[in-house]
């Protein structure tokens, strides 16, 4: 998948892409609310959010538009993006990178992803076909529910700290890379030792994330219906192969260096940890809930060619 405040962990082992009945969070609410985003400073985009409002208000569910599109659209004010936790489902105009914005800040409600043309790997809707798919929904939860597909995401914890869930990967890096820079570590998957030594960084990415950072750092593609984790110590020095762990697993990162690290969730939000530290990675809740047709993963893999 190119380019908050969930328990760490998880208590029972589920597969990285399941279809699960899902039922609106406002359980009292008769009428369903659907918010929708659109890539920033896109007319097409916003145009076809304003056709998707106007769509879903007139098969009598709630309607609108984060607060940026609404203003580029001269309508009646929108709704800021973290208002799409409260909502039953968030519809993402644009690329993956605005699926996955709309996804940090649904934080759980489903989203389903417009594109603009071109397939990605979590926008399957083409443009023409992104009404009706959206009404399909409405019409879904008015007989009493959703199916969604459920992916995984990740957190990374120091202490009483805990990252902002990640649906692509957590990297924990030096201050900088290259020459001089990097981090010394030591790596354990379950407490066991895998690796160790000096590298730019450890990367843990989700079977959706390798195709986003992973791969740039030379890891292997995993298909989304794989029950795993990847981990990739990036331009090592020495080091061992990337690998892939249970979905369940714990990935510790140690770094002796009294100037620590900094870990990042998504390639954002990048946090500054003091060492000697340890930075533990595991799966996390809510995970990414994905309404709508399923992307064609292979398809998909042709725009990275």
């Amino acid at each position: 998948m190119k380019s908050d405040g969930d328990a760490v962990g998880g208590d029972r082992a589920r597969p990285s892409t399941t279809i699960a009945p899902f039922y609106s969070p406002a359980e009292n609410r008769s009428t369903m609310e659907v918010g929708i985003v659109a890539r920033k400073g896109n007319p097409r985009a916003a145009s076809l959010a304003n056709d998707v409002h106007d769509a879903v208000t007139e098969r009598g569910a709630t309607a609108w538009i984060d607060e940026v599109t609404a203003e580029s659209l001269g309508i009646e004010p929108g709704r800021p993006v973290s208002a799409l936790s409260g909502c039953d489902l968030a519809v993402a105009v644009g690329g993956d990178g605005t699926f996955l914005f709309a996804a940090r800040n649904a934080d759980g409600t489903p989203v389903l992803g417009i594109n603009l043309g071109e397939v990605g790997f979590l926008n399957a809707v083409p443009p023409e076909e992104g009404k009706a798919a959206v009404l399909t929904e409405v019409e879904r939860f008015r007989d009493g529910g959703m199916n969604v597909r459920e992916t995984p995401r990740l957190a990374a914890s120091v202490g009483d700290w805990r990252s902002v869930p990640a649906a692509n990967e957590v990297v924990v890096t030096g201050h900088r890379r290259g020459p001089g820079g990097g981090i010394d570590y030591e790596l354990r998957v379950d407490g066991s030792l895998y690796s160790g030594g000096h590298a730019d960084g450890v990367l843990v990415a989700t079977p959706g994330g390798s195709t986003a950072y992973n791969l740039a750092e030379r890891g292997p593609l995993v298909h989304p219906a794989v029950d795993g984790l990847i981990v990739n110590e990036m331009c090592a020095s020495g080091g061992m192969p990337p690998l892939a762990v249970g979905l369940d697993a714990t990935v510790t990162v140690t770094v002796p260096d009294p100037a620590g690290a900094v870990v990042v969730s998504d390639g954002r939000n990048p946090h500054e940890v003091d060492g000697p530290v340890t930075v533990e990675i595991r799966r996390t809740e809510p995970p990414m809930r994905i309404a709508g047709p399923a992307a064609d993963f292979f398809e998909a893999l042709g725009k990275l060619s």
